[in-house]
């Protein structure tokens, strides 16, 4: 194998490799980052991963209440995972990564990033009010960016299937 052949092979791999992080939050903007990074993946190569965070849960009297607690939200995680795969692969053609982690939601997307190197881009869809982009993407942006060693797509969180469709 010759040079370039082997260097067209290695950027095959890469794109192949390269793994679009989506993290699945209950606001209204997810939807378009994850047909955002489902597109890309599509058209461009790779895979999508779906990061669900549960927050702990809160102090409770009985600990019997609080683990039965713990795995309800686990179980529902994995139900809402579940549909968004099936729909990341009508899109991609391939099934999506699911991560499930527990504590916060900053600190575990950054110590995702971290642990795995496969993850290669970070999608985020940006608020559509006047509050800001959200609190995830103003921290990741903001005070915690010398922590995101990954490029970040940062998508309007008001675009169309359509728009999506002409950018990707």
């Amino acid at each position: 194998m010759t040079g370039s052949e082997e260097a067209a092979a290695a950027a095959t791999k890469a794109k192949r490799d390269r793994v679009f992080l989506v993290v699945v939050d209950d606001s209204a903007e997810q939807a378009v980052a994850l047909r955002y990074a489902c597109l890309r993946a599509r058209k461009g190569g790779g895979r999508v991963a779906l990061l669900r965070v549960l927050e702990p849960v809160g102090l409770v009297e009985w600990a019997g209440v609080g683990v039965m607690m713990q795995e309800e939200r686990r179980a529902e995680a994995e139900r809402l995972l579940a549909g968004l795969a099936s729909h990341v692969s009508e899109i991609t053609g391939g099934m999506p990564m699911l991560i499930i982690r527990e504590g916060e939601a900053r600190e575990e997307l950054l110590a995702l990033i971290e642990e795995d190197p496969r993850i290669s881009i970070l999608v985020l869809a940006m608020a559509t009010g006047s509050g800001g982009p959200g609190p995830l993407i103003a921290a990741l942006t903001g005070r915690h960016a010398s922590r995101v060693k990954i490029p970040m797509a940062l998508v309007p969180g008001g675009m169309t299937e359509q728009e999506l469709d002409r950018v990707t």
